[in-house]
């Protein structure tokens, strides 16, 4: 047993280090993720979920090109660090990364990224339990496309292992990402991508 984050006990289904060692042999086709004591399958992108992912790296090339946004970096999250995620996108100073194994301790992220799919876990896992893990590592921002709802949401400001500011916003608004991002968007775009 090992506490979660809310401070109640949970059974974990495995130990995180045979989950890491299973996550290094599964296919390459598969993307496993260890949350809240639970072994998640992440489903594969679709090309709508994909262009998203390209838009938002071009967006913060252009105005923080010191940073780079990492597609499926592994962090190790949550408050004791037993969980492991791999958002869709992961914004740290380039290099921030070099001689990192595949899990990576989560200090000095300042931002992580998720696009919700279209399969029947995403507002479970995409929507709360991962965003919540985020905040429990001290992630600064979490920013969440919702395309189900067409809506991004800028969740900032950890504390107690949740994010105490939430704002969101709709397809096509200017949308600025708070400190120490520093990115203002123009989700116009997005509304190509909302089929």
């Amino acid at each position: 047993m090992t506490p979660s984050s809310a401070g109640t006990e949970t059974h974990q289904q495995m130990a995180v280090e045979d989950f890491e060692r299973l996550a290094r042999t599964a296919p390459e086709t598969v993307t496993l993720e260890f949350i809240q004591g639970k072994l998640e399958v992440k489903p594969v992108p679709d090309g709508d979920h994909d262009e998203i992912v390209m838009w938002l790296q071009a967006m913060c090339m252009q105005y923080r090109p010191e940073l780079g946004l990492y597609g499926e970096r592994g962090l190790k999250i949550e408050t004791y660090r037993n969980g492991r995620a791999k958002p869709d996108g992961v914004l740290a100073p380039r290099g921030h990364f070099a001689g990192h194994g595949e899990w990576s301790d989560p200090d000095g992220v300042l931002m992580t990224v998720e696009v919700t799919s279209h399969d029947h876990d995403t507002d479970r896992r995409d929507r709360h339990e991962k965003r919540d893990g985020y905040a429990a590592a001290g992630i600064p921002v979490h920013f969440l496309i919702n395309r189900d709802e067409q809506t991004l949401v800028v969740y900032s400001t950890p504390e107690k292992g949740k994010y105490a500011q939430r704002t969101t916003h709709p397809y096509g608004a200017t949308v600025d990402l708070p400190d120490p991002v520093l990115v203002t968007l123009d989700t116009g775009k997005l509304k190509d991508y909302a089929h």
